[in-house]
């Protein structure tokens, strides 16, 4: 129900029901005023929180821009780059976002607290004032009122004629004040249906202003946010493989520690503890000792993992001899001595184990050298890119090609290990391998054939893009765009061998035919490249540091891919000249010790250190030769049988590049899916686990 109107005319009557309406007519307004008075306190607290919360989320958005990610490794892929600078991203969109709320804070003080304050004080104080000088008449008029009643009859004519116009003034002013009352009453009704909604309808499109401006930046942050989903999936999957890679490497090194030993620039490194004369007595200080056999120097850093930091000061002397010391003229065991040129006197050190002084004592040719054969393993290996290796290459390609080249995981699911040999064992065979027109049968299933062409390049010598080139591929690969790394591995393929390089020829192009029907096999490029970079690019050493540029591996597998009729069928535009090759390794091999990727595979031979140096210019010249002359011929011979034409020559010539990183462009392809494959034969050997994208 509503209000009922008051009528001007009841004024003048002033009856109870016209009273009894007017009191709802005041309630109604007083109940106004409560709501709108606790409105304004509920919209300043609101405007404080906000308030509140735009310094919160600031100082959350200085939080995310300060803070900045450190990855493993001396470069960074297009993936991590835009994983490192998503909490920048994040940072500016937020800052945006309370900028526009800040404005909106501001706006609604104006807006909401302003016009509702003024509608309570002018309005319906107004009301009140009004309301109160109308009980005042009131009172006054019935005052007058009883007072003149009372008069008696026998007063003077010409005083009750006083006392009715007296009256009469009395009640004409309480009627006009009647009416204004009733007037402002009617109209604060009236008022308030649009001067108190319209300021919360004014602050109402401050806010859809502000959730507006939200929704146009996340319509700008979708390009990003997109781009940053696939990196986070790209650099997830490559997790998954580095981890498994990493903890493989791990559960070797806890069964045996000596097969994985870093390649050193020492002869022998570790810690040793020295005896040293004290005023009080003896003591024997931890050191971590160094050797070099060429120099005889001894490096020793006092050094405690406990304490974390050193003890003292370094010393390095120059050995003269070492002996074993015997157990019976000393109470510590596995203890040595050395004599050393620069230092007077015997320096008594103890070793950590009894094969521990033997290794120190071998190193520094002591009087009871020990040979050791730690982790000596021959492992015999018959593929080679021959004639058989291509023609198993190419038996295995055109199976492939003919008869599965839309089945879904390619190259991903493996096939059973026993099967797998049994194929190899059967297309190895000389009696029948280099016989082009036989075919592998179709009771082969496909998984089994793609197993076994990843297996043979597996068993290769080294790796086909070969041990001395790893590293330059993987520079290459962390090199600033995409023109820059495109035209340095073009250079680099064709610094390879023949041979390799016409293996690598035919399985890009085959590769390239696969990735072609991704659609429907769900190998795109960037798969094709997480299954052959370990393959064909791994790392001569096996450590953490190799394992984490196995993602710039697989970068390079996908320029292959992607650039093979360029980098294959073309010249490299600028070929180094003789002087930039002999400086480069010069310079590489002056400033540090060759590490395992730089050194020449044992398969080539190597000349005899008199004749190495006085061939050294011949064989770079050779080899420059080699390059520009294999190129014609590979391209003329395409599709002749290969010759075996490994050579020393193919030494590797370090090209300076600069060494600021990155990487391919985010792959756009679609989230990835982990699976495990158990081989149908219950092997549990043959167990695979793969992503498909």
């Amino acid at each position: 129900m509503g209000l009922p109107a008051l009528e001007f005319s009841e004024c003048c009557l002033d009856s109870p029901q016209f009273r009894e309406r007017l009191r709802s007519h005041e309630a109604e307004l007083e109940k106004t005023n409560k709501f709108i008075k606790e409105l304004i306190k509920d919209g300043k607290s609101l405007i404080v929180a906000l308030k509140n919360l735009s310094s919160a989320k600031r100082k959350f958005a200085d939080s995310l821009n300060e803070f900045k990610f450190r990855c493993i490794g001396d470069a960074e892929t297009d993936d991590e780059i835009c994983i490192a600078k998503s909490l920048q991203e994040f940072a500016t969109v937020l800052r945006n976002l309370e900028d526009e709320r800040m404005r909106m804070i501001e706006n609604a003080s104006e807006v909401l607290i302003t016009p509702l304050e003024k509608f309570r004080k002018e309005q319906i104080g107004a009301a009140k004032d009004a309301k109160k000088k109308y009980d005042k008449e009131t009172e006054k008029y019935c005052g007058v009122l009883e007072k003149h009643l009372n008069l008696s009859s026998k007063k003077k004519e010409s005083q009750l004629q006083e006392a009715d116009s007296q009256v009469d003034l009395v009640r004409q002013h309480f009627y006009e004040v009647s009416l204004e009352y009733v007037f402002k009453v009617q109209e604060v009704q009236e008022r308030k249906m649009f001067e108190f909604v319209e300021p919360l309808l004014a602050f109402l499109q401050g806010l859809f202003t502000f959730y507006h401006h939200g929704y146009e930046l996340a319509k700008d942050f979708s390009d990003f946010k997109t781009e940053l989903t696939i990196s986070i999936q790209n650099t997830r999957n490559r997790f998954e493989g580095t981890r498994s890679e990493v903890e493989s490497l791990m559960k070797k090194m806890k069964e045996n520690p000596h097969e994985h030993k870093n390649i050193s620039p020492y002869t022998m490194e570790g810690y040793l503890y020295v005896q040293e004369k004290r005023h009080f007595g003896t003591s024997w200080v931890k050191h971590y000792c160094t050797y070099q056999r060429e120099s005889k120097r001894i490096t020793m850093v006092p050094f405690d993992q406990k304490s974390g930091g050193k003890g003292g000061e370094d010393e390095a002397v120059i050995l003269k001899s070492c002996t074993r010391r015997k157990t019976d003229s000393i109470e510590k065991r596995f203890c040595f001595d050395v004599e050393a040129v620069d230092r007077p006197g015997v320096i008594t050190m103890q070793a950590l184990s009894e094969e521990d002084r033997k290794l120190w004592m071998e190193a520094m040719d002591g009087r009871e050298p020990v040979s050791r054969n730690i982790g000596a393993k021959v492992l015999e290996k018959t593929a080679q890119l021959d004639n058989i290796g291509f023609s198993i290459i190419k038996k295995c390609i055109h199976a492939v090609e003919t008869r599965g080249i839309n089945e879904q995981g390619l190259y991903r699911i493996v096939g059973v290990n026993s099967r797998v040999q049994k194929l190899l064992s059967i297309l190895m065979d000389p009696k029948t391998a280099t016989e082009t027109e036989t075919e592998i049968c179709a009771e082969w299933e496909i998984k089994t054939i793609t197993s076994a062409l990843k297996t043979y390049l597996r068993m290769l010598p080294g790796p086909l893009m070969m041990y001395q080139f790893q590293r330059s591929f993987i520079k290459a690969a962390k090199l600033e765009n995409q023109e820059s790394r495109v035209s340095e591995i073009h250079s680099l393929v064709h610094r390879l061998p023949e041979k390799n390089r016409q293996m690598l020829h035919l399985l890009m192009n085959h590769l390239a035919k696969v990735a072609d029907n991704h659609k429907q096999n769900l190998m795109t490029v960037a798969n094709l490249g997480v299954v052959f970079g370990p393959t064909l690019l791994r790392p001569q050493e096996e450590t953490v540091a190799a394992i984490m540029d196995i993602k710039f591996q697989n970068i390079v597998i996908e320029i292959l891919i992607e650039n093979h009729e360029k980098i294959f069928n073309t010249v490299p535009e600028t070929p180094p000249s003789n002087s930039q090759l002999l400086l480069s390794r010069k310079k590489s091999t002056d400033s540090k010790p060759p590490s395992c990727s730089e050194r020449p595979l044992t398969l080539f031979h190597t000349a005899q250190p008199n004749e190495k140096q006085e061939n050294r210019n011949s064989i770079i010249n050779s080899s420059l030769e080699s390059v520009i002359s294999s190129n014609v011929n590979s391209f003329l011979n395409s599709n002749s049988a290969p010759q075996s034409n490994l050579n020393s020559s193919d030494l590797e010539l370090e090209v300076i590049k600069p060494n600021r990183p990155n990487s391919l462009v985010c792959s756009t392809q679609s989230p990835a899916l982990l699976f495990e494959l158990p081989d149908p034969s219950g092997d549990n050997s043959s167990k695979h686990k793969g992503l498909f994208f």
